[in-house]
């Protein structure tokens, strides 16, 4: 085993919620962009028949609403924990605020990523690039729930749907109406359907370069970093 191999040691980068809250929101982008292309292009039908119980565009539009709320469930919970834990390792996310104001840590964070340099020493588990996207993203996430339930309260008027009612025809008239709560969602997906790929690219170009076990942190939780990192 190499020296540079013995001088690492494993430390806990994720906790066991963070990386189930990260599982459940990529299976529900999956599965609300499947079903999102198909409410808005109807690119399927069944078969003809006499009997009346030719659901699919309803039962579509039901996994995309249980997979809707369960983004919404997983958001929620994450941004409590990212604000209210003060565990160590979920302190780590919410100290990567304090490298984001650190204009030096930008640019030598540029300088990695362009092999013009070693990786800064970081505060925090996330750098200044990767914080700013992921706040984009739960903007994102956030516009999308939010214009979700818009439409949502349109088409059930009891129960959740009549009491978030009043409040979501508030911000539907805020947006303009209903066609451009329409083109927001559609907008909102489109930013995060092209965060994920380049996503998963830096995280492979991390894990490359790194050598500290990026890409399997998500799984095990674990990175092995430099005793002086």
């Amino acid at each position: 085993m190499s020296k540079e191999l013995l001088a690492r040691e494993a430390e806990t980068e994720y906790t066991a919620s963070t990386r189930w809250v990260h599982w459940i929101r990529f299976f529900s982008i999956i599965a609300l962009t499947v079903t999102g292309f198909y409410i808005a292009y109807v690119f399927a039908a069944p078969e003809i028949s006499s009997e009346p119980t030719l659901f699919l565009h309803a039962k579509i539009r039901m996994v995309h609403e249980i997979f809707g709320f369960l983004l919404i469930a997983v958001t929620i919970y994450k941004s409590y924990i990212f604000f209210f834990d003060k565990s160590k390792v979920e302190k780590l996310e919410i100290n990567s605020a304090k490298d984001v104001v650190n204009f030096k840590i930008w640019i030598a964070q540029i300088k990695y990523y362009l092999f013009l340099g070693e990786h800064p020493k970081l505060k925090g588990a996330y750098n200044p690039l990767q914080f700013a996207a992921y706040v984009l993203l739960y903007i994102m996430i956030a516009l999308l729930s939010l214009t979700g339930l818009i439409l949502y309260v349109h088409i059930y008027h009891d129960g959740l749907g009549g009491v978030l009612y009043p409040l979501m025809r508030w911000f539907e008239a805020v947006m303009g109406g209903l066609a451009n709560v329409r083109v927001i969602h559609h907008i909102a997906m489109w930013i995060v359907l092209i965060f994920v790929p380049v996503h998963v690219y830096m995280v492979i170009f991390n894990a490359i370069k790194g050598k500290e076990g990026a890409l399997d942190a998500i799984v095990s939780g674990l990175k092995f970093k430099h005793k002086n990192h």
